[in-house]
């Protein structure tokens, strides 16, 4: 190929050299670039072709003609010369691979990666702050390091929503809370019902889920109920029980559960609805009352048939 393009190959022929990077320097003698610059075995083929492709485009190479640097990250400040951003912030030897892929995305769809081509921000956290960016949404408001990717995550989506995510956008909630607060805005929910750190995800939910059902959740949306307490007050609710009756704090979940089940069988709970029982003490007197009830029942059909 070279004689036949007429170039000195002895810049290349040279036993030194590979095919891929022989390859770089006969197209560099081709665009009568000066190939010296990078005929080096200091550098692999890929890093040629960077510094090939930065000649080409007239461009300072020696910014990033460093056989120190990947071909990754000469690519990247290649880019960031071509797209007149600062250099410097992609030449910072501490970002990995993914990072400098997440600034190369961003600087091929020209949007200002420098906001996200930072150090305290992780691959993940810098892919969300891109797909903002995409987005023209305000990533102000979670290009923040003290948010995880997941929290932004949340966040972002309630932007792409035009959520008023300053109502979670906060550190002390975790990405799962915030997806609770999330899709109870989204659904046009009173969220102030539950947007409190106190309570934990499943708890969010089971009150975001009584919202959506029109239930008076202010019968259990309280951090003293935790979320199988407040599973079977919703049930109550659902069943329109006087929940009431076993909606406090002092009975666990599963006592709360077998006084539902009583009222369910019109039995007169007050017989059992003691927190000095447990469940499986109430569990017995129920199925006594509903045998009771069963026989009671039995015998007066008996006596309206005679």
């Amino acid at each position: 190929m070279g004689l036949v393009s007429s170039v000195d190959i002895l810049i290349y022929a040279k036993p030194e050299f590979d095919d891929w990077q022989m390859c770089q320097i006969r197209e560099g003698l081709e665009d009568n670039l000066d190939v010296f610059i990078y005929a080096k075995t200091d550098y692999n083929w890929e890093q040629m072709q960077q510094i090939r492709e930065g000649l080409q485009a007239n461009l300072d190479i020696s910014v990033y003609a460093k056989p120190e640097y990947t071909w990754v990250k000469m690519k990247l400040i290649r880019l960031g010369l071509k797209h007149k951003v600062d250099f410097s912030i992609f030449s910072d030897k501490s970002f990995n691979w993914n990072e400098m892929e997440e600034i190369r995305k961003g600087l091929e769809c020209n949007i200002d990666v420098s906001i996200y081509a930072k150090e305290y921000f992780d691959c993940d956290q810098m892919l969300e702050i891109r797909l903002g960016l995409e987005d023209n949404l305000n990533v102000s408001i979670y290009a923040k390091k003290y948010f995880d990717c997941d929290q932004m995550t949340e966040i972002r989506l309630g932007l792409k929503d035009n959520l008023d995510v300053s109502v979670y956008a906060k550190e002390e909630y975790n990405y799962a809370q915030m997806r609770q607060i999330r899709l109870g805005l989204k659904d046009n929910l009173d969220v102030s019902k539950y947007v409190n750190p106190d309570f934990h995800t499943f708890e969010m939910l089971e009150i975001r889920e009584g919202l959506k059902k029109g239930l008076n959740v202010s019968m259990y949306a309280n951090p003293e109920f935790d979320s199988f307490q407040m599973a079977e007050i919703k049930l109550g609710l659902e069943k329109e029980l006087d929940v009431s009756v076993y909606a406090k704090k002092y009975f666990d979940s599963l006592q709360m559960e077998e006084i539902r089940l009583g009222l369910e069988a019109n039995l007169d709970v007050s017989i059992y609805a003691n927190p000095e029982l447990d469940s499986e003490e109430m569990e017995e007197i129920r199925l006594e009352l509903e045998a009771n009830l069963v026989n009671k029942k039995v015998t007066t059909n008996e006596q309206n048939t005679q």
